[in-house]
This record gives structure tokens, sequence and C-alpha cells, in this order.
């Protein structure tokens, strides 16, 4: 289906799924899935079967690959999706969610670090005291048999 060449008739142009997912670059199972999980109206179908959308989707999908480039969740997503449509709503509600999820990349972020130092610790107690000694007397793997989050110098196999 084509877009309609009178100006005045407001039909929409019509996009396949498979049209559609070119567009915006995910793959025909992202918009299907999408569609299942309540992001996207659910399609139109042509006689044959085959979805058919709205090119008015493509703006969504747009935002919804926006949201989920910078983590959001899904429930997150849904919900700057609903917002992005009404005009009743306070754009408060959006930087709520945003402050939420910067709140949760931070504290991951943090976690990020401490497992950076153990792992360097790790890296470099082994460096220093065993490295090209027998594996089973590896400090690394001594420290993660005890359940240690940091590797001490002077254990292991050339200590």
């Amino acid at each position: 289906m084509k877009k309609p060449t009178n100006p005045a008739d407001p039909t929409p142009e019509l996009l396949s799924i498979g049209a559609l997912a070119k567009r915006v670059g995910f793959a025909v199972s992202a918009l299907r899935y999408y569609e299942e999980v309540g992001l996207i109206p659910a399609a139109m179908r042509r006689d044959s079967g085959h979805r058919v959308y709205p090119d008015s989707v493509q703006d969504v999908l747009i935002l919804i690959r926006h949201c989920r480039d910078l983590g959001f969740s899904i429930d997150e997503t849904r919900e700057l999706v609903a917002l992005s449509t009404s005009a009743e709503r306070d754009c408060v509600e959006a930087r709520a969610i945003a402050q939420a999820h910067l709140t949760a990349v931070r504290a991951k972020m943090a976690e990020l670090r401490r497992l950076d130092r153990s792992l360097s610790r790790f890296v470099q107690a082994c460096s220093a005291g065993c490295a090209g000694g027998p594996a089973p007397d590896c400090t690394i793997l001594a420290d993660l048999r005890q359940g240690e989050l940091k590797a001490t110098a002077g254990s292991g196999c050339c200590s």
C-alpha cells in the first residue's frame, strides 16, 4: 500500500513489518516482541494475514531504540513511550524515571569499579607470586577456592 497522493486524505502510509524493521534498524522479531509486550500498538493485518503498521509507529520505535540503548528496562521504556503521547501528564514523570535509572547505573558503575579492583589484585598477586608455576598452586585459584574477593601477595605457588 502506498501513501495517498491526496494530502486531504488522512489515511496513513502502511508499512509491512519487514519494511518498518528495516527503516528503524530492528529485527522483525524485535517488532513482534515489542508488539507482544505492548510497547507498540497491535499491527493491522492485510487480507493475507501479514502485519502492517502505520508509519507513525516508526517514531515510537526510534524512541524505544534510544531507551534500550540507554539501558532502560522494558517497563521503564513502556512508561516513557506512554508519556511521549500523553499531553495530560507532566514531564516530571519522565525525569523521575531517568533519575531512578541514573541512580541504578551509578550503583552498577560503583560495583564494577569494586570488581575491577578485586580482579586487578588477583592478577597482580599472580604476576608477582606465582605466574609460570603449577596452575593448582596459583594465588588466583587459591583465593577463589577460599571465596576471597581479594588476592593476597605472599601466598601461592611461588611464595
